[in-house]
């Protein structure tokens, strides 16, 4: 079985062993400069159609010319065949194109390089001034077509002796590599006596095509090609190392370059064979490519054949109606011809008159009367035997005109636009679309998604470790997406995920959309709703129905009573909480502050001290005011301890990083469209981030030796929403899996 298999791999393979010239397999292959081997003779030949003088090439082995006319080995002793009878390839090589005077003589024009059109790259390789003298033989590539001839048993065909005279000529059975001939056995010892030194030539088996042993150089005779030069990508000899063109360049023993192109090309072809499902898997997909366009030349052929099969159909129904109607009026014709005063009845009923005998009058008028009342009452009811509007026949293709004239091949839809606006990674990752208006419609789309390897830090990991991860994690897909929304649940924390869209019709699928990149929040999200028991008053802050927006507004009755007191009117300050507890676990959420707002905390705080420092409003007579200081974090009763509450505070569409009481001159950062909000249980840290783009805002200390609440804090008018799960939104739409967190979370309402 192994034997039939290496067999099959040799026969396979007969296309890479073609000529591109000839077409069939090559004979004294010759290696032109791009790397192709072409045969030699059909070099010489493409080069003399173009116009260069033709070569001096050996004669064809056991051709008239080859075989020297010598007498039979049985007579007398023959002189040793001149290697000028059977000289070897590498000598005409020498002797062929671009034979030019001596080195010694000076030359006024240095000769034009010979340019040699190379079917399979396209172009004109140039061969050099000396031409097919510098290109060497390709001895692998022979032994390779001599092992497959053998294979394939195309080398059936036996090799005659070409010492023996040709009327008793004997098959050849041995072939001696230094003589560069066939012999038989009594023509090899004739010329291969013992005792000589020609009884120490190389015998080989017979054969037509003579190969050197080795490979020598084009320039300097009998030197072995020792080096490989890198740069120029050439076998080099040690005189043509010397040489001042190879100056610089990486020169390498040719045994090295043997080597490392051996290991390289070893190493390539077991990656080939360990991939054989992947070659298997494109293979498939060029015949599905294949077969999609011979669907369209069949689709093209079927609209054809049908319009023709209907026309033969339609043709054929009127050229029947039309015949039949044709009758029927034509007897009509014939029938109102007769009428005419010298047509053939009126001629008949006059002689019929001239009639004397009555009886013999009353017989034959008889027929003749009954004839002329029926033309006389048709004559006064005309009416056509057959109706020529053909109002049963009639087409409207107004509609299928139309229909023909805007006939066009369907174009795949064009790439999507992603709304980044829409576009969001919170408990699910929520990916939104639209297609250009001059794009065909799609029937699905195609949403593809990977994760791209993050460290900590947010930074995208570089080198083997980034290569690596991308190997990891490949594009997934969702395939036949209906609508222009998606959503993608089980998200690694904490990852930059990039992800991409095409649509699909009957032309196929369409262009990829641009790439965007979604970070997934650093914890588990924390669903919660606003708790609005604590100093609320409803003149002033209003929850929604679904208690996750609350609105500050400064209430009337507090205008009136400053109207009153001949005061200015005080701001209020009102605290929200959510309905949740921590006391374990990292967790993670989401809100947005209107641009428009004047002052809102947001951050987290200890239940105790939150419900013990903001249990009733507080009015404030200014809105610099505020119960901490520094960096918006709690008390500064104890400065070892950590605060028992952290606020970040954003207002008048910015973000303050440093208290507005404490520094005025702090920095300040645009509001983002979303703030997320990190707290670190275990560790007493929380962090603030713009939500969109995961970037850290400022990170801080709190306490967390208890249950700690998300905390929001109004000063003045101002509006606030929670992010809505992802899941949430779409439960409405479409079926959607919930990730649970796995930490405990306790309700303050129960």
């Amino acid at each position: 079985q192994t034997r039939i298999s290496k067999t099959s791999n040799v026969k396979s393979m007969e296309c890479e062993l073609h000529c591109p010239v000839c077409k069939e397999i090559v004979k004294q292959p010759v290696v032109l400069p791009c790397q192709h081997s072409v045969c030699l003779m059909c070099a010489s030949e493409v080069l003399v159609q173009n116009g260069y003088p033709p070569p001096e090439l050996p004669p064809e082995p056991n051709s008239p010319a080859s075989t020297p006319n010598t007498r039979s080995p049985r007579q007398a002793r023959r002189p040793m065949p001149s290697k000028a009878d059977h000289r070897p390839i590498d000598r005409v090589l020498r002797s062929g194109f671009g034979t030019y005077p001596s080195p010694g003589r000076r030359r006024k024009e240095p000769p034009p390089a010979m340019l040699f059109p190379c079917p399979p790259c396209g172009r004109e390789v140039e061969l050099g001034e000396k031409g097919l003298t510098d290109c060497l033989r390709n001895l692998t590539l022979e032994r390779i077509v001599e092992r497959y001839r053998h294979t394939v048993s195309l080398g059936s065909v036996a090799v005659m002796c070409q010492f023996c005279k040709p009327p008793q000529s004997l098959e050849a059975t041995k072939g001696c590599a230094d003589c560069q001939a066939s012999f038989c056995n009594e023509c090899f010892k004739l010329y291969h006596p013992w005792g000589t030194p020609r009884a120490q030539h190389e015998h080989v088996q017979p054969t037509l095509n003579f190969r050197p042993k080795v490979l020598s150089c084009p320039e300097h005779d009998q030197e072995r090609l020792h080096f490989y030069c890198r740069t120029c990508q050439r076998l080099l000899c040690p005189l043509c190392k010397l040489r001042r063109v190879h100056a610089g360049h990486k020169v390498a023993p040719v045994t090295q370059a043997y080597q490392t192109l051996k290991d390289k090309i070893t190493k390539e072809m077991n990656y080939i064979l360990s991939n054989q499902e992947t070659v298997l898997g494109q293979i498939s997909q060029l015949e599905s490519a294949t077969t999609q366009t011979e669907q369209l030349s069949q689709s093209v052929r079927d609209l054809t054949a049908l319009l023709a099969e209907r026309h033969a159909s339609l043709s054929q129904a009127l050229e029947g109606a039309r015949q039949r109607r044709g009758e029927a009026l034509a007897g009509q014709v014939a029938e109102r011809r007769s009428l005419l005063e010298h047509a053939g009845l009126m001629a008949f009923s006059q002689e019929l008159l001239k009639e004397t005998d009555p009886p013999c009058f009353v017989q034959a008028a008889r027929q003749t009367h009954s004839r002329l009342s029926t033309s006389i009452e048709g004559l006064q009811c005309f009416s056509l035997a057959a109706d020529p509007s053909f109002r049963h026949f009639q087409l409207d293709v107004s509609k299928e005109l139309k229909l023909l004239t805007n006939l066009q091949f369907i174009q795949a839809p064009l790439a999507p636009v992603i709304d980044t606006q829409k576009t969001l990674a919170y408990d699910q990752l929520f990916l939104c679309w639209r297609l250009p208006q001059e794009s065909a419609p799609a029937w699905h789309f195609s949403v593809e998604f990977r994760r791209r390897g993050v460290v900590p830090g947010g930074g995208a990991r570089g080198g083997i470790q980034g290569r690596l991860a991308a190997a990891r994690w490949g594009w997934q897909r969702l395939e036949e997406v209906g609508g222009t929304s998606a959503v993608i649940d089980r998200l690694e924390m904490d990852s930059v995920y990039v992800l991409r869209v095409r649509g699909c019709n009957k032309a196929g699928f369409g262009e990829y959309s641009e790439e965007v990149y979604l970070h997934t929040p650093p914890a588990p999200v924390l669903n919660f709703y606003l708790d609005s028991r604590w100093g609320l008053h409803a003149d002033r802050l209003v929850v929604s129905k679904e208690q996750r927006c609350a609105r500050s507004v400064p209430g009337l009755s507090l205008m009136q009573a400053a109207d009153r007191a001949l005061t200015s009117c005080h701001l209020t300050a009102d605290l929200l909480v959510g309905d949740v507890a921590i006391t374990q676990g990292r967790h993670y959420w989401a809100c947005s502050v209107e641009p428009g707002s004047y002052l809102v905390k947001v951050g987290v705080g200890l239940e105790a001290k939150l419900q013990e420092w903001f249990h009733l409003p507080q009015d404030m007579a200014s809105p610099r005011y505020d119960p901490d200081s520094g960096h918006d974090s709690g008390a500064e009763d104890s400065l070892e301890s950590p605060p028992p509450f952290s606020f970040l505070t954003m207002g008048m569409g910015k973000i303050f990083l440093n208290s507005p009481a404490s520094s005025p001159t702090g920095l300040t950062y645009p509001l983002p469209p979303r703030l997320g909000v990190c707290l670190d249980f275990e560790k007493g840290r929380v962090t603030f981030y713009d939500a969109h783009s995961l970037r850290p805002l400022w990170e801080g200390p709190v306490d967390c030796s208890g249950p700690v609440c998300p905390a929001f804090f109004f000063i003045g008018g101002g509006a606030l929403q929670l992010q809505e799960l992802v899941a949430n939104r779409m439960a409405d739409q479409t079926p959607v899996r919930r990730v649970t967190i796995q930490s405990r979370v306790t309700n303050l309402n129960n």
